[in-house]
């Protein structure tokens, strides 16, 4: 078996052509391998066929954008104009640095301008940007510019609370140490007493 994995091939214009799943394979053997292990024994034999497995599912979103969960808007809402604000989303991503996971909590609010969006909406929107390589920075400020880019708010407030467990699992080793972001436009922005509401209510 040869474990050398095959290079991804970068086109002139700087688009990646995605490997084949085989390809994804024999760098998931080549690994284990570097690892120190066989990955010709029996419990490991079938490991390649499920990482590429796992990758399809952590990855999907790598393309995909919000546009299409936050195109369906609603004018009619009897006036409201305060804070729509979903707690506790469940994030999970995986830091681009070592490609280990982060996973923790969400918290996305605006404030309508003129149009609303159904609530799970705002939840898919940060399951779609998770499922990416990243840092939790722009988790943050990607899940923020959805929202106003598509949703036109008064303004958008997202603070996320996760653990990296390339902090947790490796490295330094201190457990239960998280990383607090935050994303404030318009009015969370400009008004202090909103953007310590919008705290106060997200922490609860």
């Amino acid at each position: 078996m040869d474990l050398q994995a095959k290079p991804v091939l970068v086109s002139n214009d700087g688009d990646i052509k995605r490997p084949s799943r085989e390809q994804a394979m024999d760098a998931v053997r080549t690994l284990i391998a570097w690892a120190g292990d066989n990955p010709e024994r029996e419990g490991l034999i079938d490991t390649p066929k499920r990482v590429v497995d796992a990758y399809g599912d952590w990855f999907q979103a790598m393309t995909p954008t919000p546009r299409r969960s936050l195109s369906r808007t609603f004018e009619d809402v009897q006036g409201y104009d305060d804070m729509v604000l979903l707690r506790d989303i469940e994030v999970e991503s995986h830091c681009e640095h070592h490609m280990a996971p982060f996973l923790g909590k969400a918290y996305v609010a605006y404030v309508p301008a003129e149009k609303v969006v159904g609530i799970s909406k705002l939840a898919r929107v940060v399951e779609i940007f998770s499922k990416r390589l990243q840092t939790q920075e722009t988790l943050t400020q990607l899940i923020a510019q959805a929202i106003e880019d598509n949703l036109l708010p008064a303004g958008t407030a997202v603070l996320i609370d996760a653990e990296h467990q390339c902090m947790t699992t490796r490295g330094v080793h201190h457990r239960h140490v998280s990383t607090i972001t935050t994303r404030f436009t318009g009015v969370f922005k400009s008004d202090p007493t909103l953007q310590d509401r919008f705290l106060k209510l997200a922490r609860g």
